[in-house]
């Protein structure tokens, strides 16, 4: 049995992730992401959506990006598949389909039980203010991956 290092015990997949739903609902943080289950009716608690607000001063700045988030069943102990829904130019995003390179987002790469949906989306909104992004030229506004 795998152990959290910070609390030496091991939360289930689904304490966890309503403990996610909830903060997510309430609208835990400052408003610049949100988070929460694709459909309601989702028991398994795999399919999530989020948004994030593009940071000001950037070319993201006045946009909304929507994600798909997957956990799957080794969540928390495996980072969830991210991708973006929303057309956007980002490193570490790939440009067809909008899937989020594991390796390019530390939040995913070093990936840790103790990390959250919340801190994903925060790490990337992160990713849109650093220098080699903040400027790309974006895709028309609305336009979404066919995927």
């Amino acid at each position: 049995m795998a152990v959290a290092a910070s609390s030496g015990v091991k939360v289930p997949r689904n304490f966890r992730l309503l403990e996610e739903l909830e903060e997510g609902q309430k609208g835990v943080g400052d408003g610049t992401v949100s988070w929460g289950l694709e459909d309601d009716e989702d028991m398994t608690l795999t399919q999530w959506r989020g948004v994030i607000l593009g940071p000001p001063r950037t070319s993201y700045e006045n946009r909304m990006y929507n994600l798909k988030v997957e956990c799957g069943p080794e969540y928390p102990e495996l980072p969830p598949n991210v991708r973006f829904v929303t057309k956007i130019n980002l490193n570490g995003v790939h440009t067809s389909s909008g899937v989020v390179d594991t390796h390019a987002v530390t939040a995913l790469a070093k990936w840790q039980n103790s990390y959250s949906i919340q801190m994903v989306l925060l790490e990337l909104r992160r990713l849109m203010t650093c220098k080699e992004n903040m400027k790309l030229p974006q895709p028309p506004e609305g336009q979404i991956y066919s995927n």
